[in-house]
């Protein structure tokens, strides 16, 4: 695999925009279209919580339709909260898209971002749109990336190319979130594009294992959103034979793993006031599921998360929050390292130099990893560090 630019243009039909409409404070971008010049396969996953805003709603209906053209995405409102009005605001947006665009309403794909519970101002995204349309870009997808951003400090996008059965496949995305990010099927906001020919249950289906294994595997804060969405367009204008089941299909799901990784490791790189980024891995457990379990309950634990922001080998924290996860484990045969430093065994802390354990904790990215020695089954959660910022950027956010 190879890197590629562009985000979610990088892949051949793909085009892109971003603008400003109006419903940032600040005037900053905040409309983006990502577009397919012929009729693309769609897969989507979306929030479990059960307070679901109209474009998810609206969205999961469309994806019954046979193709899918664009997503719009607005960022400024997450129109959520708001009743029959919410849905008719973006079931008017995906009309007027389509118009534009001279497409089904059906094929439109929604998503937004920002306050909950107050009114779209739908007018806005209505006056910008014939723009948005007329911006479209074969490199409009950076511009695309930061119109989506809400706290976001830098836009994110990734993109691969591969060789796939003698021809050449592209992959791409972008993504946005930097808080109330703990997935729950989807987190954040993402779409990513490829021009590989995928027939919809196999693009589904490899949607929903990469997600689980990437965008499922981060966590911010703990919270998770009313609005979590990732898309998965396919529109097969590559120069390669179809994916089907076997090697290629193993293949496309390794290139559509990596970027989806790369863009779930950025959004935690950017987690609101993060410092650092932490991976934790449960190894020596009875069941994936297992380790999972007790990985995201150290990656959530508030003290868990201060203490590296403090760079303080407080390993009793992460003992305690495995030991409150609800898993069957002993402490007698549990191990914790930090950064390859080992700090608890056989029931009890380790003598370790703090020098040591300073420097460790001093990275950009540390590494938790706790040996359960129950089993040969493993999981990693990556999450980031808790620090004063966090605290000042969601004191104030509906301001």
């Amino acid at each position: 695999m190879t890197y590629i630019t562009g985000g979610g243009t990088g892949p051949r039909g793909f085009s892109a925009a971003g603008i400003s409409c109006g419903l940032k404070k600040d005037g900053a971008p905040d409309l983006a279209l990502v577009f397919s010049e012929s009729p693309a396969v769609a897969a989507g996953v979306f929030t479990t919580n059960k307070v679901k805003a109209a474009p998810v709603i609206v969205s999961r209906e469309h994806l019954a339709a046979e193709y899918a053209r664009a997503v719009v995405i607005n960022s400024g409102n997450a129109n959520a909260c708001l009743g029959e009005q919410g849905l008719q605001d973006a079931r008017a947006v995906a009309a007027e898209t389509a118009g534009l665009l001279e497409v089904s309403p059906r094929e439109i794909l929604l998503g937004s971002t920002g306050v909950i519970g107050m009114p779209l101002p739908v007018g806005k995204i209505l006056d910008a749109l014939p723009a948005l349309v007329n911006n479209l870009s074969p490199t409009g997808g950076a511009a695309a990336a930061r119109a989506i951003m809400t706290t976001d400090t830098r836009p994110k996008e990734w993109g691969h190319r591969l060789e796939l059965g003698g021809g050449e496949v592209r992959i791409g995305g972008m993504a946005k979130g930097s808080g109330m990010i703990n997935p729950k099927m989807a987190t954040l906001l993402a779409v990513i594009t490829t021009d590989a020919r995928v027939e919809r249950e196999l693009l589904r289906e490899a949607l929903r294992e990469v997600n689980a294994l990437t965008f499922n595997r981060i966590t911010v804060d703990g919270d998770t959103s009313t609005n979590d969405t990732v898309f998965l367009l396919a529109n097969g204008k590559a120069d390669a034979p179809p994916v089907t089941p076997g090697r290629n299909l193993d293949e496309f799901k390794a290139a559509l793993y990596d970027v989806a990784a790369q863009l779930a490791k950025m959004l935690v790189q950017d987690g609101e006031g993060a410092t650092k980024i932490i991976t934790v891995r449960v190894t020596g457990a009875a069941t994936e599921e297992e380790a999972e379990v007790a990985a995201r309950a150290v990656a959530n634990s508030n003290l868990v998360k201060t203490a590296f922001f403090g760079e303080d080998a407080n390993w009793g924290r992460i003992l305690a929050a495995v030991g409150y996860s609800g898993i069957d484990f002993s402490p007698e045969t549990t191990e914790i390292s930090l950064g390859g430093l080992t700090v608890f065994k056989e029931g009890k802390g380790l003598e370790f130099s703090e020098e040591e354990a300073a420097r460790i904790l001093k990275a950009p990215e540390v590494e938790v990893v706790i040996n359960l020695h129950r089993g040969a089954a493993e999981a990693g959660i990556w999450t980031c560090d808790l620090s004063y910022d966090y605290v000042r950027i969601n004191a104030s956010y509906r301001s």
